[in-house]
């Protein structure tokens, strides 16, 4: 079992009035139904939301970095911002922040890690995460541990985008964006280790669909072990997955991808 390196964490309580709790709908309807194919959720450590100021429109009001945090729901730490104002917000941490820092959000900005600024201002090559996909619409794009998009191009109001899938995609350059890498880039090399582990996130066993009945699973059935029985790889309720394209190519925001995701 492998863990995190806490180590660059500042030890403090979060803030109390950026923290609440929250009901797990665990993939349930108003009836109580799993749907959704969100089978095997339930359990799991109790968590307080944090707050996250994903628009970060506090705009030419610079605030010091007072703490970095770790947030249970999220796989990137956060920093905990004072304003000169008075006013605590938290922000997705970029790699390089440190407590003592100071950040601004600014139509134009320094080229610092935790700026945020308009698209169409940040060089080409910078790396940028909690990007909008509308402007005012708030960060929708890359915000999850270590991830980054880099910028390509710019031309007519719309900026070149290379995402962390390497999809090259087209955003206007009046959204804004933080400027950094995320932090916390070592979570794709964590080991679980073990059973429990799963169980404090919220997962619950999963059952191989070989092993059931064949009214439970189209993989189920046969004596011994025995093949899948079907060409393509189905799901329990029958639907084809792994290889089968889900993407509608009537979409109408199909025009915004310059460049398709390599396989």
């Amino acid at each position: 079992m492998q863990g995190y390196d806490f180590s660059q964490l500042t030890k403090i309580e979060p803030l109390k009035s950026l923290k609440s709790g929250y009901k797990k709908a665990y993939g349930r309807n108003n009836q109580g139904r799993i749907t959704g194919g969100r089978r095997g959720r339930g359990g799991g450590a109790k968590q307080l939301y944090r707050d996250i100021d994903f628009k970060q429109n506090k705009f030419n009001v610079p605030g010091t970095v007072a703490a970095l945090e770790y947030d249970p729901n999220r796989t990137a730490r956060i920093a905990r911002i004072h304003f000169k104002d008075g006013e605590k917000r938290y922000i997705l941490a970029p790699q390089e922040l440190k407590v003592g820092d100071v950040v601004i959000t600014s139509e134009k900005a320094s080229l610092k890690p935790g700026n945020r600024m308009k698209l169409k201002n940040i060089p080409q090559g910078s790396l940028v995460h909690n990007v909008e996909l509308h402007p005012n619409s708030g960060g929708k794009l890359i915000r999850s541990a270590g991830s980054a998009a880099s910028v390509l191009a710019s031309e007519h109001g719309w900026v070149q985008l290379v995402m962390p899938s390497s999809e090259t995609r087209l955003i206007s350059g009046e959204a804004y964006a933080s400027l950094g890498q995320l932090s916390n880039a070592e979570h794709s090399s964590i080991t679980i280790g073990k059973a429990g582990r799963t169980r404090w996130m919220g997962r619950r066993p999963k059952v191989r669909g070989t092993v059931m009945n064949p009214v439970d699973h189209p993989y189920g059935g046969g004596e011994g072990r025995q093949g899948r029985g079907t060409r393509r790889p189905k799901t329990a309720h029958g639907k084809i997955t792994g290889g089968r394209k889900t993407r509608n190519p009537k979409k109408k925001t199909n025009k915004f991808i310059v460049k398709r995701r390599t396989k």
